[in-house]
């Protein structure tokens, strides 16, 4: 059951807040990079990008929170059927969000596909372009000030939609003290973690994929 929904979109901290909240005892967290693991998933999200009926209950079964994509794009429909599930809106400086996004997740989602590429990261890439990339940003991601006039209306519209004691406006410079206090948890004794540098990204993504092609091999 889920108790913590992220609405913020990639490269917003989403990867930091999922190690948060994992570390705060509301994991698994699901995450874009966790599908290489669970890639029988990856149809259920282009279902959701197709418009069709989700059974939300059912894709998030195994999991207490989620944040980035594909579910950020999905936070009206996850939200109404998880509606005692916490939303924490991560954000960041709209100029560093796009340089960000443009030289990470955008790139390796638009590059071709090494010549050693498994069936489950073609699955995957395909499936971040049809639900992210073309289905949020219209195809038009390049053109800086469309995507950041849909980054900024995606705030606006989560900020205006979710009640205000139910969500948590989160940068994750701000640390472990205003989680924790919206989730009524503890503070760790430890600094908050931050995680998936932009120049670590690409090599994030070629390690999971190895490591679920070699797993899938060896079954």
């Amino acid at each position: 059951m889920l108790e913590v929904i992220g609405a913020g979109v990639g490269r917003t901290g989403t990867l930091s807040l999922k190690t948060a909240l994992e570390r705060l005892g509301f994991g698994p967290c699901h995450h874009m990079l966790g599908l290489f693991e669970d890639p029988e998933q990856i149809p259920l999200w282009e279902a959701a990008a197709r418009g069709e009926p989700v059974d939300w209950h059912r894709v998030y079964a195994e999991y207490r929170s989620t944040v980035d994509w594909p579910g950020a794009r999905f936070w009206r429909e996850i939200s109404g059927a998880f509606p005692e599930a916490k939303v924490v809106l991560t954000v960041r400086d709209p100029e560093s969000w796009y340089a960000s996004a443009a030289g990470s997740i955008h790139a390796t989602a638009v590059a071709p596909p090494p010549p050693d590429a498994g069936e489950g990261f073609l699955r995957l890439r395909d499936m971040s372009l049809e639900v992210v990339w073309d289905g949020v940003f219209d195809g038009r991601f390049t053109e800086k000030e469309h995507a950041l006039k849909v980054f900024a209306e995606h705030e606006a519209a989560v900020r205006e939609a979710i009640p205000a004691d139910r969500l948590l406006v989160f940068r994750v410079s701000d640390g472990w003290e205003p989680l924790c206090d919206f989730l009524d948890v503890p503070v760790p004794d430890e600094p908050f973690p931050r995680s998936n540098q932009r120049g670590r990204f690409a090599d994030e993504v070629r390690e999971r994929s190895t490591a679920a092609e070699a797993a899938e091999a060896s079954e």
